[in-house]
């Protein structure tokens, strides 16, 4: 199930047109409160919310949603620059989207609904001598410490955490992470990164690069 936060008539449409021929079954709301309780009573697979990024408060309402909920989300959006874009990914934003609806929106929401979502039922715990992922509460320490990440950086280092002292290639760490291999290679070394910058900062500097072959975990001090 789909739910469209905010979209305008035209994106609805277009929305509508795009999912007919998909088992994904789309609803439509507004923006603010109503799109908060659509959220918690539907309980949606993804959600597409349509965002003026260039506006002062766009946001909050990406901000909102993480608050409650770790639901992949879409952000469809007309003239955002980069630096909005990044922004959007910051807040956590699964994905961004130029307006008009295409083709390529389908394919992203196809994709975030192929990627699995671990059970809320179950504490999945993965630690190591360095660091601490709580998957079901959401939640990381490094060296004790607890450090914020988007989900985006949440996945990458549960991939990586998994997966100790093996090479992944961009390929791999894009399926394992956005659940698809649309995107370019830039935007994993630009999250992969941003990873390092947080952990560094909290003392630990787990991931190195394999210089034309991908990324490797191996837990040590920074």
């Amino acid at each position: 199930m789909a739910l469209a936060i905010g979209c305008d008539s035209d994106v609805r449409e277009s929305l509508r047109g795009l999912l007919q021929a998909t088992d994904v079954r789309l609803i439509e709301v507004g923006p603010g409160r109503s799109g908060l309780r659509a959220l918690y009573d539907e309980h949606p697979d993804v959600v597409v919310l349509d965002l003026d990024l260039e506006a002062a408060d766009s946001l909050e309402a990406l901000v909102r949603i993480r608050e409650l909920s770790d639901v992949p989300v879409v952000v469809l959006s007309a003239r955002a620059s980069e630096e909005d874009r990044v922004a959007a990914f910051h807040a956590g934003a699964d994905d961004c989207v130029s307006k008009p609806a295409g083709p390529e929106l389908t394919a992203r929401i196809e994709a975030l609904l192929r990627r699995p979502r671990p059970s809320i039922e179950v504490a999945a715990i993965i630690e190591d001598d360095f660091i601490q992922i709580d998957r079901a509460r959401h939640r990381v320490q490094a060296l004790g410490e607890e450090i914020e990440l988007t989900p985006i950086e949440f996945r990458m280092l549960g991939a990586f955490a998994e997966n100790p002292g093996r090479v992944l290639g961009h390929g791999q760490l894009l399926d394992m992470v956005w659940g698809d291999r649309i995107r370019a290679k830039e935007e994993v070394k630009l999250y992969v990164s941003y990873l390092r910058r947080k952990l560094g900062a909290a003392g630990v500097d787990p991931v190195e690069t394999v210089r034309g072959v991908g990324y490797r975990y191996l837990p040590r001090r920074a």
